[in-house]
């Protein structure tokens, strides 16, 4: 008698052999990849970034106004080139010297590698960044850097930023362009993943960004993130407009990331001449960076802001059309702040490539693999001991496929490593079969934007949300204070306009930034101090968000911290005491700690209040409290649902055969292509077969 695992496989057989499902209405996103393959892509990338990178360092902020360089300018000399050097691509370097677009990214790999973590904590960013970053830094790496110093971790170091006591720097740091050139890199991490690549830069990507500076930043980590599995179909500008399209799904319409999108797309797809991209270049010139009747608003911010320097790299991306050097040259002509914008796309194209595809490019010397990491980063490991070089683009692969493997893995995808993992199927390096497709032709915005972690957060925030309802978000402190110069601002409102947790990514006028201080009341440390919001209509509370300003210990008047705190909520008009639990421990010695306290339960309440002894046993001469945001969180996933993305169809624990028959009763498109059909059948039997002998679907 045949096993009845064996008859439910023949019953599947059966109905997948009779062409059940619908036909097939987008392209499919690539599910299966070689690992050796996959290999010689992320060396691609390294080798394709540091190309881009000092190929457009020779025009580094020498063209940010007109007139701008053309396609006439290439294979030129122009002042501030050596003398008898034209602009052309370097290729010659050996080692590649580090440069801050390569790496921040490369002590983040080294971050994941030393703890052997699949997502740096806070800590582990804040203690690599002290060992490892200390020179050649700017803009808001460098804000971020003194932050640290003061003992702020993330993602509290890009709201710190321009508040530091004594500190020169502005909030506008928090707008610029570092991130998008330092964490495009956890997208290799989590290929055909978008939404584990998120999560996994959350924190990289918030402890130098904010506003749209950081939604800009999610925006490569996607287009990294999906570049691998890209429809096989897809090539030239079908394939980078495909990249553009669907990463632009993971951020919100309204924000200014998306203005940009939209607006270079748009005169892309409108401009007759694709060799024209300087037309773009000066609409967007005009739009973003002009005030004038061309610019709806927008502000600019200087040559290395995030959003000119997006607008420039898209520029790069969608004229260059798949082409490395058409690319390159016109990232490198842009503008502005033109080696990271080309060095983040080349990276792109890099991965796109592969090594042997970007050495294709460049045919004649053969062009070094080996990297020169100690030219602007501190203690880092010698990997090739000897050479005037610490490491290979191969050996920074390999540590990149380890995280890859776990990745997949944790995803409940399959990695074949082993005779028994299905390693017949590829070479000897192995592969994966990723995990159901969460990107793709059929995924709707709105499912991109719910897996958006900033995106969440901004829902969860119950001052952004009721002021988004049109409601009424109104703030209180028990004493009025005048704080001094330097102390922070006496505005208590600032504390519920939602700020700190608002990642819509509209622009940024400046006017909802600022620490509330009770400094200047004279009060002696441990006078109790009280702050409310309020609402006008009931939120649900998991937890109560509180985000400090700044400590001020070295100076005369010490103070600006509670010593304990205690909750309350108001339910039903009366302020009633709630249990809590800290997420972690009121630190004197830590400015700007962003502190939950965790309900037990989630409850309904129109207002918070937390309230408590300031500076009392900590070494404080004055009672005085500063604050960031006091915030009402909802529970996570109560405002938004996660894209699904699994195997186990039944949830049964278990990717077998059940599966199989839960697909034929109820068919789903598990490769977002848009329909679910033999295709989507062929995966899920890949993954209930994985190991099996014999050849896996392609």
């Amino acid at each position: 008698m045949r096993s009845m695992r064996t008859v439910r496989l023949a019953f599947v057989a059966a109905i997948f052999a009779s062409g059940a499902g619908t036909p097939r209405l987008g392209a499919q996103c690539v599910r299966i990849l070689d690992r050796a393959e996959y290999l010689e892509r992320l060396e691609g990338f390294w080798l394709g970034q540091c190309i881009a990178n000092w190929t457009g360092l020779q025009t580094e902020g020498h063209r940010i106004n007109p007139p701008f360089f053309t396609d006439a300018d290439w294979g030129l000399h122009f002042p501030g080139l050596p003398p008898g050097v034209v602009l052309d691509f370097r290729t010659h370097y050996d080692p590649w010297n580090a440069d801050d677009d390569t790496d921040i990214e490369y002590v983040y790999l080294h971050l994941h590698d030393q703890h052997g973590v699949q997502r740096l904590t806070p800590a582990h960013i804040r203690d690599g960044w002290i060992a490892h970053v200390n020179n050649y830094i700017w803009a808001s790496n460098a804000a971020t850097r003194e932050a640290m110093s003061r003992a702020v971790f993330p993602p509290a170091t890009s709201l710190a930023q321009g508040q530091l006591h004594g500190a020169a720097w502005t909030v506008e740091q928090s707008l610029m362009i570092d991130a998008q050139l330092t964490t495009e890199f956890f997208g290799l991490l989590c290929p055909g993943m978008p939404e584990r690549a998120l999560a996994m830069a959350d924190f990289p990507v918030r402890t130098t960004a904010h506003g749209h500076a950081a939604l800009s930043a999610q925006l490569y980590v996607v287009m990294h993130s999906l570049a691998p599995t890209a429809p096989r179909d897809l090539a030239g500008p079908a394939l980078t407009l495909w990249l553009v399209r669907e990463s632009r799904k993971f951020i919100p319409d309204n924000s200014k990331s998306a203005d940009i999108v939209d607006f270079v797309l748009a005169d892309y797809l409108a401009n007759p001449d694709k060799d024209d991209w300087e037309r773009t270049r000066d609409m967007c010139h005009l739009r973003y960076t002009v005030p004038g009747p061309a610019n709806p608003g927008f502000v600019y911010r200087g040559w290395f802001e995030s959003s000119i320097n997006l607008a420039t790299g898209l520029i790069a991306l969608l004229y260059g059309e798949g082409d490395f050097r058409k690319t390159v040259r016109i990232g490198t002509l842009s503008g502005w702040d033109s080696d990271n914008g080309t060095a983040t796309m080349g990276g792109l194209l890099g991965l796109l490539l592969g090594d042997a595809g970007v050495r294709k490019q460049f045919p004649g010397p053969v062009m070094s693999s080996r990297y020169w990491i100690s030219r602007t980063r501190d203690n880092l490991p010698d990997y090739v001991p000897g050479h005037y070089s610490e490491d290979t683009f191969e050996l920074m692969a390999l540590r990149m496929l380890a995280i890859v493997d776990q990745e997949v893995l944790d995803a409940g995808g399959r990695v074949a490593l082993t005779p028994a993992d299905g390693l017949a199927w590829f070479g000897a390096d192995g592969g994966y079969l990723l995990p159901p497709g969460s990107a793709g032709d059929a995924l709707l915005p709105v499912q991109a934007r719910s897996a958006n972690p900033l995106l969440r957060l901004t829902q969860r925030s119950a001052n952004n949300r009721v002021l988004a309802q049109g409601g009424m978000v109104s703030t209180a402190c028990s004493v009025t204070c005048s704080p001094g110069a330097g102390y922070g601002s006496p505005l208590v409102s600032q504390i519920g306009n939602g700020y700190e947790l608002d990642f819509a990514g509209l622009e940024d006028p400046g006017t909802r930034r600022g620490m509330f201080s009770t400094q200047g009341c004279a009060l002696p440390p441990g006078s109790i101090i009280v702050l409310d919001t309020t609402y006008d209509r009931a939120v649900d509370v998991a937890a109560v968000r509180f985000i400090e300003g700044d400590h001020f210990a070295d100076t005369p008047i010490k103070g600006g911290w509670f010593d304990s705190l205690t909750l309350h909520l108001r339910i039903g008009g009366v302020w009633t005491p709630a249990p809590f639990t800290l997420s972690e421990p009121l630190d004197p010695a830590r400015p700007f700690q962003i502190i939950d306290l965790v309900l037990s339960t989630p409850t309904s309440a129109t207002g918070i209040r937390v309230s408590g002894p300031a500076a009392a046993t900590s070494g404080g001469t004055e009672a005085f409290v500063t604050c960031l945001e006091l915030d009402a969180l909802a529970p996570e996933g109560a405002t938004t649902s996660p894209v699904p993305a699994t195997y186990d169809l039944n949830a049964d624990g278990a990717v077998d055969v059940e599966d199989l028959v839960a697909w034929a009763a109820a068919p789903i498109d598990l490769n977002a292509d848009g329909a679910a059909d033999g295709r989507d059948a062929e995966l899920l039997r890949d993954a209930v077969r994985w190991g099996e002998p014999g050849q896996i679907g392609r």
